[in-house]
């Protein structure tokens, strides 16, 4: 049969968008619906604003250190105000360029919420499009607990948009958005708290680097509270929340954040209409060539909980463009050795296995690591100290993993991540002339295994 398009696309973030350009581009007649804002979480609500904030918040270390270069500063002003209304201005900057990749590209936008009416009908806005595939990259939704008063809590989706800073700050949660929307509001001056139900943050990442943060957060005087959790929030007269931990504690603030986890957003999509099946967590259930259990329907992105990063989604796009109209030019997604980067203050920056998980695996490991202070703290009074560390193969000297915590992190490890996806030794690393004087020579450096 003649279908209206050969690939309907429900979500306009970088997976959907990605998917939907190159689809176009390899001749397919392709549509993409998009019910809030182009570009999706990372654009919008995510990565990129929320980087433009974390640079906003290291001003303050920068005019606080410039004294030992022989600057001169009156008292730094900070309005949060300016900062949100140019934020915002870029990201609407974004969204223009978004639309016209689309447009320019031959997609056919269709603004509105899209519902699956049969695995290969859509209906928006009142009109149905038939479609031989459909391809499900709505994306995930921030999710508060429901406890008494978590009306009154935040997630990030508001953050972005508050209309002042607030003084006092509780932020609740462990993973990276977490402790970067701490760095955040610390650095940008608030009094800050996180509060985290476990014994330690980060829970995945080394060892040795969420040690070393947590040293870091605290030589800042940001409040870390472990083995900690919310009962409930109230409201006060005076506009203020009073927090209730579960151990009877209490604590004040003017904003309470939560960043304890994301859902999948399927809500209103119609696959009760169709045989899409959802794993357990409830995220979309697909192979690996991201078909669900409906034949027509794929799915790809944070909606299916795999590795919930902007640049895997945009692979996943990719791969799904070609496979469908480019079969000559596909191939499949490879997981291992996805470099990522946390923009904490200080930043980190880690590819490959960490030290626990190449244990796990049975290697036979040597550990090598580095701290020390940054050359560019050594005419200022700034304690803070940079974290190197590689995970070695003891027996095929195979770098297994790369990690670090400082200034500028991310854009050290993405260089360090083609050369474990390269399969670099030690020795290669050993060989390797390093730029001289930087931090990242240090990677180059290391000789002596620390443990094994």
């Amino acid at each position: 049969m003649a279908y209206d398009f050969d690939l309907y696309v429900i979500g306009a973030g970088s997976g959907g968008v990605r998917a939907a350009r190159f689809a176009a581009g390899f001749g397919a007649k392709v549509a993409v619906a998009e019910s809030r804002y182009l570009g999706g979480t990372c654009v919008n609500v995510g990565c990129v604003p929320k980087k433009l904030l974390v640079y906003g918040a290291h001003f303050a270390e920068d005019f606080e250190q410039a004294s030992g270069f022989g600057w001169s500063l009156d008292e730094a002003q900070f309005d949060w105000a300016t900062l949100i209304a140019n934020k915002d201005r870029e990201i609407n900057r974004l969204n223009g360029i978004y639309r016209n990749l689309l447009v320019n590209s031959g997609v056919t936008l269709h603004e509105g919420h899209a519902k699956i009416v049969d695995p290969h009908t859509v209906e928006i806005n009142g009109e149905r499009h038939s479609a031989k595939n459909i391809l499900i990259a709505t994306g995930g939704w921030p999710q508060i607990p429901e406890i008494p008063g978590h009306e009154h809590a935040i997630s990030s989706n508001q953050a972005f948009f508050l209309k002042e800073l607030p003084k006092r700050v509780l932020v609740v949660g462990g993973g990276y958005i977490a402790v970067e929307f701490a760095g955040i509001f610390h650095g940008l001056g608030a009094q800050t708290t996180l509060l985290y139900r476990g014994e330690l943050f980060l829970r995945g990442f080394d060892g040795s680097v969420r040690k070393h943060l947590q040293e870091e957060l605290t030589k800042r005087g940001m409040d870390l509270q472990f083995n900690a959790d919310i009962e409930r929030i109230d409201k006060q007269a005076d506009g203020s929340l009073k927090v209730t931990l579960k151990d009877g504690r209490q604590l004040e603030a003017d904003c309470v954040f939560y960043a304890t986890g994301r859902r999948p957003m399927l809500d209103n999509l119609g696959l009760e209409n169709t045989g899409v099946r959802l794993d357990k967590k409830g995220f979309v259930e697909v192979d690996d060539l991201y078909q669900t259990a409906e034949p027509s329907i794929l799915a790809l992105g944070d909606v299916i909980g795999r590795v919930q990063l902007t640049p895997v989604a945009l692979a996943e796009g990719m791969a799904v463009a070609r496979r469908l109209f480019k079969p000559e030019q596909y191939r499949p997604v490879d997981y291992k050795m996805i470099p990522t980067a946390v923009f904490s203050l200080p930043n980190i920056g880690t590819v490959g296995l960490t030290e626990e998980e190449a244990r796990d695996a049975g290697h036979e490991v040597q550990i090598f690591e580095s701290r020390f202070r940054p050359m560019k703290l050594t005419l200022t009074e700034c304690q803070e100290r940079t974290l190197m560390k590689l995970v070695v193969d003891a027996r095929t000297d195979k770098v297994l993993g790369c990690h670090m915590v400082g200034p500028e992190a991310g854009e050290i490890v993405q260089g360090l991540a083609i050369a474990l996806k390269a399969g670099a030794t030690k020795r290669h690393f050993d060989e390797t002339i390093g730029v001289h004087p930087t931090a990242a020579e240090e990677f180059v450096t290391l000789r002596t295994p620390v443990g094994g």
